[in-house]
């Protein structure tokens, strides 16, 4: 059974935004084992298939919720400048000693800050990207808006997150299995079962990939796509600016 002070915790974007921060700040170092181990393996190719999907030509890209810098270092790979964000500081300094140790800080930076309110100005970037940020987000609304913000007009965006099986068996048996190994991995490694159960309780409380597609069209965006991945237990939102 999920403890109290997750649920509650979950109830209010107050609440919310303030587990996130400390959620991340605690797994930081083990961020990519966890996603590596819950995919099996798959985590990576997922990530690159998003990259895969950007214009061919180089462009100023911005990577929200960064993270370790995944989808960041495939978009620079794909020659495009990249400013990564993340609002956890720990997972800027594994990013960023990440780029000096793979020799390839060229073309990218790592800065700290929330995606609901970026230090940019309008119309700065060509391309966002973000891998499982918007699901995490206190507020969703907000988070488009700013992402709108600063896209220039015609620019893209590509959103990688968990979905929502529409058959309810399926879904089922994914969240029972996120729960579960999510459970043994928090306690093997917090000592606490909570740690990654987040993960199925924020997909509970997710809008799914269709209605971030209806919401992105609602909100100044056209050509909005949902792309499955994994049979549809993930998805790839695409949108452009309008």
């Amino acid at each position: 059974m999920m403890r109290p002070r997750l649920s509650a915790s979950l109830a209010t974007p107050e609440g919310k935004a303030r587990y996130v921060r400390g959620l991340f700040a605690t797994i930081a170092d083990r961020y990519d084992l966890i996603t590596r181990v819950l995919s099996y393996g798959l985590d990576g190719s997922w990530k690159r298939r998003l990259a895969a999907m950007t214009d061919p030509a180089p462009q100023r890209a911005l990577d929200l919720a960064c993270g370790t810098g995944d989808i960041a270092f495939a978009l620079r790979d794909r020659g495009h400048a990249v400013v990564a964000l993340d609002i956890t500081a720990r997972m800027i300094e594994l990013a960023a000693a990440r780029a000096r140790r793979l020799q390839s800080c060229q073309s990218l930076t790592f800065l700290i800050g929330d995606m609901t309110a970026l230090p940019f100005a309008g119309a700065s970037f060509d391309l966002v990207t973000t891998g499982y940020g918007l699901r995490n987000v206190p507020r969703l609304q907000p988070a488009i808006d700013e992402i709108r913000r600063v896209l220039r007009p015609g620019g893209l965006l590509l959103s990688l997150d968990f979905d929502r099986p529409v058959f309810a068996p399926v879904r089922w048996i994914y969240l029972a299995y996120l729960t579960l190994v999510g459970s043994a991995l928090g306690a093997l490694f917090h000592a606490d079962p909570d740690t990654y159960r987040y993960i199925p309780e924020s997909i509970k409380r997710y809008p799914g990939a269709s209605e971030v597609s209806r919401l992105l069209e609602d909100s100044g965006f056209t050509s909005c796509e949902v792309v499955p991945v994994l049979g549809g237990l993930l998805a790839i939102n695409t949108a452009r600016r309008i």
